[in-house]
């Protein structure tokens, strides 16, 4: 059932809007078929990208939409909730932009319009195989000579490799631990780069997982993004973008497992009545609600923190433990609505349930986000209230 929501403009209303006639007309004929088959989707990312939905947080200077992370977020969701894998796509593909968008000079952002318009599809390197949880201990070099660098070692866990046009690589350029790091925009087709065969996951297998091989990649030095050693921090606070991505992504996932269990709850019958109507199953469905709405509240808070330019990183971890988390209980429950049908393969809820747990494992496994949240609470930093414009917000059904 359609998503009871307010934005902040008719214009966000519209985005909403022009999202779910996508999801419908161009996503939800071709998932059942891609994600059984492994297929990756490249042209969907171009539909997606020509209707202005892959740059909507950038600033319309640089070919974004220009849009609240608020609106983003839920515009991903919309899509997540037919199409996981596309939704996990989009969410990295905006990640693989942010350095770029960032700290980029004003001569390097002229790559980002194409990038942003999804005729350039964009993907992360940051974990390594002995390096996920700890980015600080990556291997990976980049070796400056003259006016080049040499890029050699591996990124493991890649979302879109062997696919991307583009590639935003962190790589080691000193021995210092967390101020040795920089980051490079490195193309798709560079001479040396290659992907491994791609990952046989348990779930998303619509997306692409592959680890990415660097030996001997030469990129011109115009090619990193801010200065020599900054890339850990420009990884870090895409990481907080990333994760509300992921949240949104989640909780998406959560809304298309309880609309397909209310559904069905309302058309089985058991007793004579719909097995909705039973306090047992409908109490369970509640449960499911809640947790998705749960799930929203909290992304929506974080990613207006963001948008009004104040410290977000504990809530954005806090966001991505909670829906995902929340995910999966949802679409196990959802499995449990269904009953017999719902282990099989002819209703998607079994997907879905595949498709939720490595929510919890990557943008930082929610391990790492209670580490995150509970160094927050030991800093002893206190709340403050911030009064904001009110504007007219649109209401949306």
């Amino acid at each position: 059932m359609p998503v009871r929501r307010l934005v902040p403009t008719q214009e966000a209303a519209d985005l909403l809007e022009l999202t779910r006639d996508l999801a419908r007309s161009e996503l939800a004929p071709r998932v059942v078929q891609a994600e059984a088959s492994e297929t990756f989707p490249r042209e969907v990312f171009r539909t997606l990208g020509r209707a202005g939905l892959l740059g909507l947080p950038y600033d319309e200077s640089v070919g974004g939409g220009g849009q609240p992370y608020e609106v983003y977020l839920q515009v991903l969701e919309e899509i997540a909730a037919v199409w996981a894998s596309v939704g996990v796509g989009v969410s990295v593909h905006g990640l693989s932009c942010f350095g770029l968008a960032t700290v980029g000079t004003p001569e390097q952002q002229r790559w980002l319009p194409e990038m942003l318009a999804g005729e350039l599809l964009g993907a992360y390197c940051l974990s390594e195989p002995h390096a996920g949880s700890d980015p600080a201990a990556m291997r990976t070099r980049a070796v400056r000579d003259g006016d080049e660098y040499v890029l050699t070692g591996e990124k493991a866990w890649t979302t879109h490799g062997g696919q991307a046009d583009f590639y935003k690589v962190m790589a080691r350029t000193s021995d210092h631990r967390s101020r040795g790091i920089s980051c490079f925009l490195v193309p798709g087709d560079a001479p040396g780069l290659s992907a491994d065969p791609a990952e046989h996951k348990m779930g998303l297998t619509g997306s692409t997982t592959a680890t990415m091989r660097f030996e001997g990649v030469r990129i011109p030095a115009e090619r990193r993004l801010g200065e020599e050693g900054q890339g850990l921090p420009i990884a870090l606070a895409g990481l907080d973008a990333g994760r509300l991505g992921i949240a949104a992504v989640a909780t998406g996932l959560a809304q298309g497992a309880l609309d397909d269990a209310v559904a069905y709850a309302k058309e089985r019958e058991t007793f004579g009545k719909p097995i909705i109507d039973h306090q047992g199953l409908g109490f369970l469905l509640a449960d499911m609600a809640a947790a998705v709405e749960t799930s929203r509240a909290m992304t929506l808070h974080a990613a207006r923190l963001k948008d009004a330019g104040l410290p977000y990183g504990q809530q954005a971890s806090i966001a991505k433990l909670v829906a995902t988390d929340n995910a999966m209980k949802v679409t196990t429950d959802a499995v449990q609505v269904l009953g017999g049908f719902g282990y099989t393969r002819d209703f998607p809820v079994e997907r879905y349930m595949r498709e939720a747990k490595v929510m919890q494992i990557f943008e930082g496994t929610n391990q790492i986000q209670r580490l995150v949240i509970s160094r927050a609470l030991a800093t002893g930093v206190t709340g403050a209230t911030t009064v904001l414009g009110a504007p007219q917000p649109a209401l949306v059904s």
